[in-house]
């Protein structure tokens, strides 16, 4: 299957599905067959971890041939069809994310290695404000850095009901802060960050940047990086883009770009002409965003990306954010049936349902044992529907 094919097998899909909202019968008719694949290997499972690892399109392994056929079939000239993946995959989440220009997005393997390249900007230690809900990738990265004395760090402490408030996050933004790292969702609550274009301003105000985390964004309801004016975005394809580990991404403001903003996390591709293999002393970084890019990057999770990023563009972020929040709250009525007290389906939440309490794991694993995939983050017992979810597996999955 050829890049065109599997693209107009997704889109030609979904333009099947019409206008207007989607509704169960539609997506068993039109969208299942994309997923014909995961849902024959899980139909005795219900899923409901989709905010942790979407669910793969057919497509995707086919995609991932055609970059491995790149290898086979011309070797070192490879690099032709690899770097015009890269360029795709740039582009589309360039327009997911509301980005300015392709070059803003930096492929990344991870979020981590974002976070160290932003980081790698400072040449003193920078003072750092962040929330305690940033999920380990960061949040351990940064406690290292701080334990090391790479940089200064203070954290925003969530409330007792276990959300983080906005006068919290304004009041720890000071003068003589340098980076603000905070989720636009956060992973263990599904929290939508309140106030987050005044939290930018604030910081803005006092001199620093912000690094915002979209992973638990992207995907779920429509983001615009320029007019939430971020200096920086570290999101992936792991989840809500079913584009699997390894397809992620740095986000960096065009003024930043524009005004020669360098990382220590540099590579030989981030030179002008790498395949020149010239040594000019200094080096010479290639224009924008390249001058961002690392060593010899992973290009298999470029093509493992394409199907989730085309299949999201297709049916639209809005149209999939209004059905999540139609599944999300019949599965909230249908736990308070049960006695059971959940957040999710309202405008302040992202993509998943979270029930608080205390042996969430061990709820979790006895849900496992029936068949039903959830998983936990402390205290919080997390289910998340997705499109293909359907009215009875969220009946058996809250009667479970």
């Amino acid at each position: 299957m050829s890049a065109t094919h599997s693209v107009e097998r997704i889109e030609t899909a979904v333009a099947a599905l019409g206008p207007g909202p989607l509704t169960e019968d539609a997506v068993r008719a039109h969208i299942a067959p994309l997923f014909s694949r995961v849902l024959a290997a899980n139909r005795d499972r219900i899923y409901l971890a989709n905010h942790s690892l979407g669910r793969p399109l057919d497509a995707m392994e086919e995609d991932v041939r055609e970059g491995l056929a790149a290898w086979y079939g011309r070797m070192g000239d490879a690099w032709d069809a690899w770097n015009d993946e890269m360029g795709a995959f740039r582009r589309r989440l360039a327009a997911l994310l509301g980005a300015a220009r392709d070059d803003c997005v930096v492929p990344k393997t991870n979020a981590g290695q974002g976070l160290r390249a932003v980081l790698g900007t400072y040449d003193k230690m920078p003072r750092v404000v962040a929330t305690r809900g940033e999920f380990d990738s960061l949040d351990l990265i940064l406690r290292e850095h701080a334990q090391r004395r790479r940089l200064e760090l203070s954290f925003v402490e969530a409330r007792g009901d276990g959300a983080f408030a906005a006068e919290d996050m304004l009041a720890a933004i000071t003068p003589g802060t340098d980076l603000v790292v905070v989720s636009q969702v956060m992973f263990q609550t599904g929290q939508i960050l309140p106030e987050l274009p005044v939290a930018v301003a604030r910081a803005h105000a006092v001199g620093a940047r912000v690094l915002l985390d979209v992973y638990h964004s992207l995907g779920v309801f429509p983001i615009d990086v320029a007019t939430l004016d971020v200096d920086f975005a570290v999101g992936g394809s792991y989840k809500y883009l079913r584009g699997g580990p390894g397809a992620c991404f740095l986000y960096v403001h065009p003024r930043h770009l524009d005004a020669g903003l360098r990382t220590l996390d540099t590579g030989w591709f981030a030179k002008a002409s790498p395949f020149d293999y010239a040594r000019p002393d200094p080096p010479r970084f290639a224009a924008g965003g390249d001058a961002w890019l690392e060593s010899t990057p992973a290009v298999l999770p470029l093509y493992q990306a394409r199907a989730g990023q085309v299949f999201t563009r297709a049916v639209g972020i809005a149209r999939l954010r209004e059905y999540s929040l139609s599944l999300q709250k019949r599965l909230v009525a249908l736990l308070s049936e049960r006695g059971i007290a959940a957040s999710g389906g309202s405008d302040d939440r992202g993509a998943f349902v979270a029930v608080r309490r205390p042996d969430a794991r061990a709820r979790a694993d006895a849900l496992e044992q029936r068949g039903i995939i959830a998983d936990a983050r402390g205290e919080w017992l997390r289910l998340c529907p997705d499109v293909l979810t359907t009215e009875d597996e969220l009946r058996r999955a809250a009667a479970a």
